[in-house]
């Protein structure tokens, strides 16, 4: 029985798994919106709000963890002296997922991820007709 396993498995073994959520993390990190499944964005969030949450300390210990976490240091880098700086009056809340439909090749639902001080993705404007 799964009673209190809050983490989904992905049929992975638990470093591959482990890897995907660092990669992940650091892809969000790093371009500011990916675009995943449903269930890797809802995992992926958890994760990537913690960090944020672990970052804005700002202590050499803070940065300590999240690099052991993320083990990339251009992401570490980015997270606190881009991400943390712009949701600093934000208590929590940082990311958001954009659902976009079923994926054509096995219907699985995809989204886009992404930290919520960005405007979602929207179509171009339109140019107002010459009168």
């Amino acid at each position: 029985m799964r009673h209190k396993r809050l983490a989904k498995k992905f049929g992975r073994s638990p470093e591959h798994r482990a890897q995907l959520m660092r990669m992940l993390c650091a892809a969000l990190i790093t371009h500011d919106r990916i675009e995943t499944t449903l269930k890797k964005a809802k995992q992926a969030r958890k994760d990537a709000e913690k960090l944020v949450t672990l970052a804005r300390k700002g202590t050499l210990a803070a940065r300590r963890l999240v690099a052991a976490r993320l083990r990339s240091p251009e992401a570490v880098k980015r997270l606190f002296d881009t991400v943390v700086p712009a949701l600093a009056g934000r208590n929590g809340g940082y990311t958001r997922i954009t659902k976009l439909g079923f994926r054509r090749g096995d219907a699985t639902e995809m989204c886009v991820l992404e930290w919520v001080d960005k405007a979602p993705a929207e179509a171009p404007a339109e140019t107002p007709a010459a009168e």
